[in-house]
């Protein structure tokens, strides 16, 4: 990046803190459970997990709004979470975040969904998820339905954070997407390969390789087949942008119009790539709230993804943070 570039992004950082994001999903609760391991079990090929401590932090959607927070823009987190200790829990620690939860609703009829990782010498052992899967009932989805027709023109887009658990379906994305089109309202989605057909005409979506691969059938197994995919994303989708991250190659970004622009990554190290999506989605998002054209959204969010994989667990970044490490970045090449 050139210095006026540094000095545009710095001043679009500065203005997360007017903007307003709605983000629509499936709410998770992140158990992490952490400890050391030193042997095998002697009843079966396992290895045993000395438990040290346990934390809970928030996933799916819920860590999506975590994210806006803490970049210091609004977050109103729309969805559901059950009727239960788990959920109670999950809504104290959104809370204390400043997350706006009044679009979170209780499911009496589901639990909340928890995903228990077990970490030992900062390598995962195993994944234990506790969910129910089946779309919400017809009474709670025109809950969310009326509560975003509500706040539509209060905010500046919509994130659509799709885990496969049950909020995102046809028919709430039917009246979502023409509603925030209607408004002018920038529309992103975080996307389940499976469900490609639902997020026609969203302004932008930010799937990893193998997600997009899954979606469209074609296998990048060099520049020109990923060049292929990203522009069979666009067209089928009737998007703006498609941004497919690439792990440890950084990004590519695809626009309207033919542009495609390859970021490399800028992560200095990778303890954990939990939640890294998030994040991506949380900066891109909240960038474009703030007036960054596309390509700049796409090296914001960039950063911010090579910052958080930097930590270990579902784990957040702040504008000082964002600020300090694209300078960083700038002076180091």
């Amino acid at each position: 990046m050139k210095p006026h570039d540094i000095a545009r992004i710095d001043k679009i950082i500065s203005k997360f803190k007017d903007v307003k994001i709605l983000i629509v999903g499936d709410i998770i609760l992140d158990e992490f459970v952490w400890g050391d391991t030193s042997r095998i079990s002697p009843e079966a090929p396992v290895p045993v997990v000395l438990v040290e401590r346990e934390s809970l932090m928030p996933g799916g959607a819920a860590n999506v709004a975590s994210n806006i927070c803490a970049l210091g823009a609004k977050a109103y987190l729309v969805g559901a979470v059950g009727r239960d200790e788990h959920g109670r829990r999950l809504e104290k620690i959104l809370k204390e975040k400043g997350v706006d939860l009044e679009g979170v609703i209780s499911d009496a009829e589901r639990p909340t969904t928890l995903k228990t990782r077990v970490v030992a010498r900062h390598q995962q052992v195993i994944r234990i998820d506790r969910e129910k899967i089946s779309p919400l009932s017809e009474s709670i989805n025109k809950e969310i339905i009326d509560y975003v027709r509500e706040k539509i023109k209060e905010v500046d887009g919509v994130i659509i954070e799709d885990y496969g658990k049950g909020v995102i379906t046809p028919r709430l994305l039917k009246e979502i997407v023409p509603l925030a089109k209607r408004h002018n309202k920038i529309i992103t989605v975080d996307p389940k390969e499976e469900h490609i057909s639902y997020y026609k005409g969203a302004t932008a979506i930010t799937p990893n390789r193998k997600e997009a691969e899954a979606m469209v059938g074609i296998k990048a197994k060099d520049d020109e087949s990923l060049n292929r995919l990203g522009r069979a994303l666009l067209r089928r989708l009737q998007l703006k942008a498609a941004v497919i991250t690439l792990g440890e190659h950084g990004m590519r970004v695809f626009e309207r119009g033919g542009k495609i622009t390859h970021i490399p990554t800028v992560a200095q190290e990778v303890f954990d790539v939990s939640g890294a999506g998030d994040t991506v989605i949380a900066a891109f998002t909240v960038s474009l709230g703030a007036g960054a054209k596309m390509i700049e959204a796409a090296h914001i969010s960039n950063f911010a993804g090579g910052i958080v994989v930097g930590k270990v667990g579902v784990a957040t970044t702040s504008q000082a943070e964002l600020k300090a490490r694209i300078r960083d970045h700038h002076w180091q090449v």
